[in-house]
């Protein structure tokens, strides 16, 4: 538990990494429709070094694993059998861990485990429209969970959930750990400023994992920036956990094209981060299309920001 109090106790915001995948692809790499960043990663592992190593020259203190769009069933449709893909899930945790011993710079790293709905590789992770019930995603999960709590990092970073069922099955298996340490925080892709993306209110998310003690934060993310304030306040609402933030650049995905439009991450990104702050958020970052320099800006003007009085953290 002294981990979970340094994580908990900083007095200011930690400061998130960004989009890993859109890194990646920024750089020449083809993100692997299927796979997304861990394509990238099963034929480049060192490149994706690269992108955490340059997050954290950028000020990031968590780093999040390239294992998001990793599952067994994904993995199987490019030829890894079960002990290769629990090898290379493990391996992504590693690379995170390489890159901060190079820093020498003590970042946290979060072993991502993605929603059931990025392994169909069609958006409906911003949807949640899966048809699957509690326990389908329970046994969907398990396997990866089982690997990743295991897999070296100093939690979990359950991200991306678009539905209360999901985050249930999720809780489920974290409890079922919650004994040996196992800790995580809950992200959710939502729809505005008040509803997941499934439609249901996160103010119930936030009632169902308020009162668990293996939920170390929980929070949106992939979700557009302006929507992010009014999240907050549901969340804090509805319980008192840490609030981690890490929207998108505010650009729309299109999964049929695959491809981004709208306006980038900069100034605008940055200003509302400090509101954020002012609202009390425990970490801050970015997703999908914020750069390095995205969080470069948001570490330069952290000693700016101004808390909440009454803050949890």
């Amino acid at each position: 538990m002294e981990q979970d109090e340094l994580l908990l106790g900083s007095g200011r915001p930690w400061i998130v990494d960004g989009g890993l995948a859109t890194a990646l692809e920024s750089m020449g790499y083809e993100l692997h429709p299927e796979l997304w960043s861990a394509g990238v990663f099963l034929e480049h592992p060192d490149a994706v070094e690269r992108v955490h190593a340059a997050f954290l020259s950028a000020g990031a203190e968590i780093l999040i694993s390239a294992s998001y769009q990793m599952s067994f069933e994904g993995l199987a449709r490019v030829g890894l059998g079960r002990e290769q893909a629990e090898a290379v899930l493990v391996e992504t945790v590693d690379a995170a861990r390489r890159a901060v011993d190079r820093r020498g710079n003590g970042a946290w790293i979060a072993a991502s485990i993605g929603p059931y709905g990025a392994t169909l590789f069609d958006g409906s992770e911003y949807r949640g429209d899966y048809g699957l019930d509690v326990e389908q995603l329970i046994e969907f999960h398990r396997p990866r969970f089982e690997v990743l709590r295991k897999a070296g990092a100093d939690f979990l970073a359950c991200e991306t959930i678009p539905s209360l069922v999901e985050a249930r099955a999720l809780l489920h298996l974290l409890h079922e750990h919650q004994a040996e340490g196992t800790r995580a925080w809950f992200s959710f892709s939502c729809r505005d400023a008040i509803h997941i993306a499934d439609g249901e209110p996160l103010a119930r998310a936030a009632e169902l994992l308020g009162g668990s003690a293996a939920v170390l934060a929980m929070g949106v993310n992939c979700t557009a920036p302006e929507h992010v304030s009014g999240l907050m306040d549901e969340i804090q609402s509805a319980c008192d956990k840490p609030v981690v933030v890490y929207p998108n650049s505010g650009e729309i995905w299109n999964p049929a094209a695959r491809e981004w439009s709208g306006g980038e991450a900069g100034v605008s990104f940055v200003q509302l981060a400090a509101e954020w702050a002012r609202k009390g958020a425990w970490a801050i970052g970015g997703c999908c299309r914020v750069f390095p320099e995205a969080v470069r800006r948001l570490t330069t003007a952290r000693p700016d920001w101004k808390r909440r009085s009454g803050s949890p953290n």
